[in-house]
């Protein structure tokens, strides 16, 4: 049999969903920008270092305990018990580890089923879900930010079991306002499930969250998403958690993998949540750091969206690409919009105020050369 016939065999066995799946251009990194500049790029990925410091020291504490006999990991949040003071409640959760999205997934959906999510949104959503035979459903958004009335027309259109949503949202960094949010709750098809990822969350101030986990409480239809790996800096450790009620994170236990949180990502997860004073110091120097950028960012030309989250993203008036190449050669990673359907528009990443102040000079001179 030729080579060609013996790969395709496997290739038509996969499921349909899977089929149907393409390869998405993803955000460079320093090890590809390196050989245009010879040093270091930032400013795609995370640029702080993580947080707090007893995060660091955490896992340096955990060595001790790495032999762990069966069960759960010790110090696991238990059922019943706040994630932390300021997670007040009597939240059902688990921690567990980056693959909620693929749980979920596997644990409601069935080949055939319908899932919504809005039509700018993290990826991710829609593939795992396609993966599992479930058919996307996208709904479309108003000037860049999700439109909850075409959300909720598209869910009861195709009744949906799962409509998915990112806030803030990526890649825009916007949030939803509390009255879209209760609008939602109160709409939803109590057959439709809201999944909300809160990955960036972090960055919000407290009084300017929205109640998700009252809504939890309340038995509503609502399953959050949370993670270290944005705010705090443990991306390696891909550690997260999942807050629901009970019988819906009964079901999400039966598609985990045992033993799917490590001692050394445990313990800096915990002192992520006893962060503290240490959480708000970091969260009012991304907004500093945000808002010199987003400033620079006008001062240049640009168009920089309200963002809530650790990026901001601008419409630039000249080729997105172009631009993010010309920052490589810098030393300087930024996402251009047309790898996320955004032509036009460049996503950047906070960093230090200092760091800030050198990204908007390149940009500024970037764009004046691409405007000619």
């Amino acid at each position: 049999m030729p080579a060609r016939d013996r790969l395709e065999q496997p290739r038509r066995s996969a499921r349909p969903g899977a089929r149907s799946l393409r390869h998405r251009r993803r955000g460079g990194d320093q090890a590809a920008a390196r050989p245009r500049r010879g040093r270091e790029a930032a400013l795609e990925r995370e640029p702080l270092r993580p947080a707090p410091r007893s995060a660091r020291s955490g896992t340096g504490r955990a060595r001790a305990r790495l032999d762990v006999p069966g069960g759960d990991l010790p110090g696991l949040p238990r059922r019943g018990r706040s994630l932390s003071r300021d997670d007040a409640g009597s939240c059902l959760s688990r921690a567990r580890d980056a693959g909620a999205d693929r749980a979920l997934a596997t644990t409601f959906l069935r080949p055939g089923d319908r899932v919504v999510v809005p039509q700018l949104t993290y990826y991710l959503y829609g593939t795992a879900c396609a993966a599992r035979g479930a058919v996307v459903h996208e709904a479309p958004t108003r000037e860049l930010r999700i439109d909850v009335e075409a959300l909720l027309d598209t869910v009861r259109r195709t009744r949906a079991k799962i409509v998915w949503l990112c806030d803030p949202n990526n890649p825009t960094g916007d949030m939803l306002e509390p009255g879209e949010w209760a609008y939602l709750l109160d709409q939803l098809p109590g057959s439709c499930v809201a999944v909300v990822d809160e990955a960036y969350v972090d960055f919000v101030a407290l009084e300017a969250r929205l109640p998700r986990l009252a809504a939890v409480e309340e038995g509503r239809p609502v399953v959050v998403l949370r993670s270290f790996s944005k705010f705090f800096g443990l991306a390696g450790l891909r550690l997260g958690y999942t807050i629901a009620d009970a019988a819906l994170t009964d079901r999400l236990a039966l598609v985990e993998e045992p033993y799917n949180v490590n001692c050394a990502a445990l313990a800096a997860g915990r002192a992520c949540l006893r962060a503290g004073d240490a959480a708000e110091e970091r969260r009012r120097e991304v907004a500093e750091a945000r808002e010199l950028l987003a400033a620079g960012l006008r001062d240049a030309g640009a168009e920089p969206l309200p963002a809530a989250a650790n990026f901001v993203l601008a419409r630039i008036g000249v080729d997105d690409r172009m631009l993010a190449d010309e920052l490589a050669r810098q030393g300087l990673l930024v996402r251009p919009g047309s790898d996320v359907g955004l032509p036009g528009y460049v996503r950047i990443t906070v960093g230090p105020v200092p760091l800030m102040r050198r990204v908007v000079a390149a940009f500024t001179d970037a764009r004046s050369a691409l405007e000619g």
